[in-house]
């Protein structure tokens, strides 16, 4: 699983949580409903305007979105992304 998987399961996860249907998620977050789809599918990552209009939208902490989400930093070459392995929100 990628950052992008990992992300779009979260924000799917808070938005039925919500009850709002990708149509109006799109309202409350002024983005349009594809950008939504493609974010919950994992075809996109969002830039940090957009995480923080979603968090809003949703009325969670954008922590709740990055859930499971990790950095590890490297070397002067580079870090890297990981999925917390076995950690994940219950609806």
């Amino acid at each position: 699983m990628d950052v992008a998987t990992r992300f779009g399961q979260n924000l799917r996860r808070c938005r039925k949580r919500a009850d709002l249907s990708q149509a109006e998620l799109g309202r409350m977050s002024f983005l349009h409903r594809t950008e939504i789809s493609l974010l919950e599918r994992g075809r996109r990552v969002p830039r940090i305007d957009t995480l923080a209009r979603l968090s809003g939208a949703l009325s969670v902490s954008p922590h709740e979105l990055l859930d499971g989400i990790e950095w590890t930093p490297g070397s002067s070459a580079g870090g890297s992304f990981s999925i917390a392995a076995g950690e994940r929100r219950s609806s």
